[in-house]
């Protein structure tokens, strides 16, 4: 790549990350929601149904044309059906708007990421803000919504087990939606879930009530051996990574386990069209909350599968191997 090319991929990316501050904007001023609800509109009548400026409005309106993520026609803005799944249908797999949330309120912890660089140490989940947090649960909601149903069920034995009442608990469940999907398709099992973020925990409190699932949510280490197992469940949905010792939580959730019961962990795949992005999320998030805790493993976002069937051994699994679940982001390890 010659001096100038390398100059415009910058340039790129600079005007691409600006790009993602005007949907930032748009999507928690209700921007596009109006849009895609009343649209077309004016910039006055977009501004007077979100109660924003017109001015601002304006400038914003026009600028998201010149991007090609709204149409413009005669002073009239309105938003693509195929752009609005994306920007407002929280329930769709191509709702990628809190992306831009996350990427805003990761900014703030820039300064103390730079202190981790130069002394060690990390930067714990919790200084990344509610914001993030709010925007973490609506990029996971739909994955798990349209996922979890289907990756048990490509585990007879444990879809079998949960089915006829049996136990099951996500490790680092954080807001608590792949709990409470497990809740919604295994009515007749006792679901958990564990994380240390408290404020992550009283979020998934509010998505279990509001789904109307009975789901026992615990502020609580996963290597605590005081857990509550036996389960036939125990499922690590990308958070082995987050955790700054891995080994030690394996070994702890493998006494928790029922016999013959299945730890079940996704980690991303880094590779194809996410290898960039799990690469560069790992640098600004997944390793500097996993360095907050010391000592640490340091995983970072990055898992060779390898990695997890070395650390499944050492922790003592007789078996384990990747899970046949196939899923184009994720990849799913069963630990016996």
């Amino acid at each position: 790549m010659t001096t100038d090319a390398f100059a415009g991929r910058l340039f790129g990316a600079a005007t691409a990350s600006l790009e993602l501050a005007t949907v930032y904007l748009g999507d928690r001023l209700g921007l596009y929601r109006a849009l895609a609800e009343g649209g077309p509109l004016t910039a006055a009548e977009l501004a007077a149904a979100t109660g924003t400026h017109e001015r601002y409005v304006q400038e914003w309106a026009r600028a998201q044309a010149v991007c090609g993520i709204v149409e413009a026609d005669d002073g009239h803005y309105r938003l693509p059906p195929e752009h609005a799944e994306g920007l407002v249908d929280r329930e769709s797999p191509a709702y990628l708007a809190p992306l831009a949330a996350m990427n805003a309120t990761g900014a703030l912890v820039m300064r103390e990421l730079l202190d981790a660089f130069r002394h060690g140490g990390g930067v714990g989940y919790e200084r990344y803000g509610a914001e993030f947090r709010d925007a973490q649960q609506d990029l996971s909601r739909p994955l798990y919504r349209h996922g979890v149903g289907a990756w048990i069920a490509a585990l007879p034995d444990v879809h079998d087990r949960l089915s006829a009442g049996g136990r099951a608990i996500d490790v680092g469940c954080g807001a608590g939606l792949a709990a409470v999907e497990l809740a919604r398709h295994y009515p007749a099992a006792a679901v958990e879930g564990a994380d240390l973020d408290e404020a992550s925990i009283d979020l998934a409190r509010a998505n279990a009530r509001a789904a109307g699932v009975d789901v026992r949510f615990h502020v609580r280490d996963a290597s605590d051996s005081g857990l509550g197992g036996p389960y036939d469940l125990i499922t690590l949905f990308d958070s082995l990574h987050h955790l700054a010792r891995p080994g030690e939580t394996l070994r702890a959730l493998r006494a928790q386990l029922a016999a013959d019961g299945i730890v079940l962990i996704a980690e991303r795949r880094a590779e194809g069209p996410f290898e960039r992005f799990v690469h560069l999320v790992s640098v600004v998030h997944c390793l500097p909350t996993a360095m907050a805790e010391q000592p640490s493993a340091a995983m970072g976002g990055v898992v060779a599968p390898e990695t997890v069937l070395a650390l499944a051994a050492e922790a003592g699994f007789p078996e384990a191997a990747i899970a046949p679940i196939e899923h184009e982001m994720l990849r799913f390890f069963a630990l016996h």
